[in-house]
């Protein structure tokens, strides 16, 4: 009998034997499970491929630095609409905003001014803040998605100066100590893979020359192992699990960066971008969210995954390997993810009797009519939902809480319509005859616009 492991296990293999790659590392986190790890290939090295093997991560290390600007914004130290140059003297490009630099549609250019991958000289701070007259806006700001690592250090260096630290340090103290990251930092350590430039026509690995990225540290700097990065995944995908008194980001902070601002190719919807994270799609209203990184010799590919029939909590997938061109590690931890979730799913929690809703709630539930479309007004886990009566069974409801100074008024807090109002209007007696969500009327049975009286609102 094949298990899940060695069906994944044989994954990781197949990708590293077609790839070519000298070494691969992969680790799967789930909450319901032990961790899983599988390497395959050798370090280059004198020590021995195993878990605790350390690769470069590349630009996965954006995801910390959105991290840490949005622990900043929390915090009121600054808002993601503050025009940069608010908080950092610059000499150009002050005005573009903190939210536009996290979602690459600042229009920036992409790398420091200068040759920096022909000579790999990179600037230290001072000298990429006063370069900064030197570089283009290559498009206009919003006008679309253009990737910008040159952004992303200029936000290390304003948590830096916000924090009064410079970037590593603040790093360690608000996020690796916290969520037990320990194998992860700016620095290879002697638990490094050796990363190789492997040769097109031949079996030739060459050896790429170790880099320090100085000041764009920030946007792609980190050294890690798998297991750390499948747990920085799982924290993506499920923060409540991993951080449950929210010390590095409160749930909702979390889902705010997960929100698609834009997309990376305007006819392929393939993936998204929200505040630092990639956002790609799956089947059956699966998501998966991380980031990938390249760095000369080595390629990373981390994601966490939420929603879908068979996700467990906390799931979050990491593969590292060692070759600059074996393109195969940036598939698999999708690949992956999908695997356990439909060969090892979850346990199917079983359904329990609750309390009954609230007395002045009981006779709202149940069918209403807006617009000619029917909704469905429920109870359920303590809250008041609705949904479209004809929405697929995987979309997530409309969530409500009530609002302490005015009855009978909720706050739209997740799903279709968040933000807004819903209003019960009730009779003499009573009974809710009426209802108003974002000010669309609903009544118990369809009507046209024709009965309505627009003087008395009735």
């Amino acid at each position: 009998m094949i298990t899940v492991q060695d069906r994944l296990g044989r994954m990781v293999r197949q990708a590293q034997a077609q790839g070519r790659i000298p070494a691969v590392s992969a680790a799967l986190h789930r909450a319901d499970r032990p961790l899983w790890t599988c390497t395959v290939g050798g370090t280059g090295t004198d020590r021995s491929l195993d878990a605790d093997t350390v690769f470069r991560i590349g630009s996965v290390t954006k995801t910390f630095t959105s991290v840490l600007v949005m622990q900043c914004r929390d915090d009121g130290l600054l808002d993601l609409d503050d025009p940069i140059g608010r908080h950092l003297d610059l000499p150009a490009h002050g005005e573009l905003t903190v939210r536009r630099l996290l979602s690459h549609t600042a229009g920036l250019q992409r790398e420091p001014h200068g040759d920096v991958w022909d000579t790999l000289r990179v600037p230290d701070v001072e000298e990429l803040l006063t370069d900064l007259a030197r570089v283009e806006r290559v498009l206009p700001t919003g006008r679309r998605y253009h990737y910008s690592n040159l952004g992303m250090a200029l936000l290390g260096e304003l948590v830096a100066r916000l924090r009064g630290g410079t970037w590593a340090e603040v790093l360690a103290e608000r996020v690796l100590v916290p969520l037990g990251l320990t194998s992860t930092g700016a620095t290879p350590g002697e638990r490094a893979a050796t990363g190789y430039l492997v040769d097109a026509y031949s079996d030739e690995a060459r050896p790429e020359p170790p880099t320090d990225f100085g000041a764009v540290g920030p946007a792609a700097q980190l050294w890690s192992t798998a297991p750390d990065m499948a747990r920085w995944a799982a924290f993506l995908a499920d923060p409540a699990a991993l951080d449950p008194a929210g010390t590095v980001l409160t749930p909702a902070t979390v889902d705010e960066m997960r929100w698609p601002l834009t997309t990376t190719d305007e006819t392929l919807w393939a993936a998204g971008w929200g505040l630092g994270l990639i956002l790609v799609p799956q089947p059956g209203r699966v998501v998966h969210v991380g980031h990938d990184g390249a760095m000369p010799g080595f390629l990373a590919a981390v994601y966490g995954r939420r929603g879908g029939d068979g996700t467990a909590g906390a799931m979050g997938c990491a593969v590292l390997g060692s070759s600059g061109t074996g393109t195969e590690v940036l598939d698999l931890p999708h690949l992956l993810l999908a695997a356990a979730a439909e060969h090892d799913p979850a346990e199917i929690e079983p359904w329990r009797p609750g309390p009954p809703a609230p007395a002045q709630l009981r006779g709202m539930l149940g069918r209403w009519w807006g617009e000619g479309f029917e909704v469905v007004f429920s109870w359920h886990d303590g809250t008041l939902r609705a949904r479209g009566a004809a929405d697929p069974a995987g979309k997530p409801p409309a969530v409500f809480a009530p609002l302490p100074d005015r009855p009978d008024v909720f706050r739209t807090v997740s799903g279709r319509e968040a933000g807004e109002l819903l209003r019960l209007t009730r009779d003499e007696r009573g009974a809710v005859v009426r209802l108003h969500w974002a000010t669309y009327r609903f009544t118990r049975h369809q009507e046209t616009f024709d009965g309505y009286d627009f003087r008395t609102g009735s």
